[in-house]
């Protein structure tokens, strides 16, 4: 059975707001009503946590989840004008700064940007270069082997030739002098000459048959057999379709908007309850039927929940608890939190490892090892806190580099832990109590009393730990 629990203290109160186009904002002074402009009451409430004064009406139908309405007389009776209007004024000059950094910071943003787009197109006329550099040099050494080697057949052709034409010579000689053996000799005489042309001739001949075995007489042809590896470098050119993947990197800017407006917002709200008032209602049950032990779970962005089986599957239910599917991460998961609205991040104990995986793309888009097995898993100010066996929380961002390291002692496994406001809160159930360090790894504080076994944590806007007890 899965509680979906109701505080009067959770969840912040959306009301009717107009939003602002600030470039089209242009403030005037006005006479400020007394009456609300939506309901036509008297303006008599005041609303601290949005900061606003309220009718009736807003309250019951705007408000009505908000926490320490006060009387709209008794604040303007404690407030101090003149202190008002110059607290207003430090905020307008803060934020005066804040948005003229915000300017100078983006145009020093653009200049840098120039400089990195010649920068780019300048890396890729080297990679040209250095490409064509080669590839000249290639063509040289095969164009001169080229030469080398055509130059020795062609002597060796023009060799053979002028010995051809040697032998041909040679055969007009005795075919002349075959003519001059005349009949006027005498027969000895005439038989003589005939004989000695013919041993001549019958050497050419036997010269020409020993030709058929010549390698000389073999035609030579100068080809270019491809070189394999060329061969493969020009497939995977032509499935290159770019020489780099062009992406915008973006980096946070800390803004250290400091207004009294914030500040006084902050107050408001730790002001606004007693927690020996607070009510906390059952919401929803809903009957999920896992079957199997349920080491964690949360209520994601959109309403869905995430379910983690004791070492074992990641299920995504619907918002009324129907199983949609069982995430495609292997492995056996422990603790499940969201770091934004496609994305969560699980421990893997036994592989000691953090998996961040996309919901939407279903794939794991991060895999950070860890050196001791991993267990409680928290996401706050875009960084994750980890308990790393039972003596060390690590906080570590998204790129798995460790930011900070919180030694601890615990009985057990580092289960269930929160982290927030650079806090880091845990449970521990062999102790029977809730532990509270900062991030210097200094104890701020731990909680004993009435707890009987503390396992999964949770906390608010407003600060308060909601503590799980078996």
């Amino acid at each position: 059975m899965l509680d979906m629990f109701k505080s009067s203290q959770k969840f912040k109160a959306t009301c009717d707001h107009k939003t602002i186009d600030i470039k089209s904002y242009k403030p005037s002074i006005q006479t400020i009503k007394t009456e609300c402009d939506k309901h036509g009451q008297q303006l008599n409430l005041y609303c601290p946590g949005h900061l606003m004064p309220c009718c009736d009406e807003c309250i019951s139908t705007s408000h009505s989840k908000c926490m320490g309405i006060k009387s709209l007389s008794g604040v303007v009776e404690k407030t101090k004008i003149e202190k008002l209007k110059e607290t207003v004024k430090t905020d307008i000059s803060s934020l005066l700064n804040v948005l003229n950094k915000l300017i100078s910071n983006k145009s020093e943003n653009i200049k840098t940007g120039e400089i990195q787009c010649v920068s780019i197109k300048k890396s890729i006329t080297e990679i040209r270069k250095e490409i064509n550099k080669h590839l000249d040099h290639l063509e040289k050494k095969l164009c001169q082997e080229t030469d080398i080697i055509w130059n020795q057949e062609k002597s060796k052709a023009t060799g053979f030739i002028s010995e051809i034409e040697g032998k041909t010579d040679n055969l007009k000689v005795i075919q002349e002098h075959l003519q001059t053996v005349t009949t006027h000799s005498s027969k000895l005489q005439s038989f003589l000459d005939v004989h000695q042309i013919e041993q001549q001739v019958h050497q050419c001949q036997r010269y020409v048959e020993d030709l058929e075995i010549d390698e000389r007489i073999k035609e030579v042809d100068i080809k270019m057999k491809p070189n394999d590896e060329i061969e493969k470098i020009l497939s995977k050119l032509e499935s290159i379709k770019s020489l780099g993947e062009l992406m915008v990197v973006e980096t946070d800017v800390v803004m250290n908007i400091g207004t009294s407006v914030k500040r006084e917002a902050q107050v408001e709200s730790q002001e606004q309850s007693n927690i020996n008032n607070m009510t906390m209602n059952i919401e929803t049950k809903i009957e999920i039927n896992m079957g199997k032990m349920i080491s964690d779970m949360i209520c994601l962005m959109d309403g869905r929940v995430i379910v983690v089986e004791w070492w074992g599957k990641v299920n995504l239910l619907t918002s009324d608890g129907k199983l949609q599917k069982q995430l495609p991460i292997p492995g056996r998961a422990f603790s499940v939190t969201q770091i934004n609205q496609n994305t969560i991040a699980i421990t893997y104990p036994q592989e000691r490892a953090i998996k961040i995986f996309n919901m939407e793309k279903e794939t794991v888009t991060k895999v950070i090892k860890l050196d001791k097995e991993c267990w409680g898993l928290s996401f706050s100010n875009n960084s994750l806190a980890v308990g790393l066996g039972n003596d060390e929380i690590q906080i570590i961002d998204l790129e798995g580099n460790t930011l900070k390291s919180i030694p601890v002692q615990s009985k057990l496994d580092l289960h269930y832990l929160v982290n927030c406001n650079d806090r880091v809160i845990y449970s521990e159930y062999g102790d029977k109590a809730v532990y509270c360090y900062d991030g210097s790894g200094k104890q701020i504080w731990q909680y004993t009393p009435d707890l009987e076994g503390p396992t999964g944590l949770w906390t608010n806007n407003f600060g308060y730990i909601y503590v799980v007890d078996q």
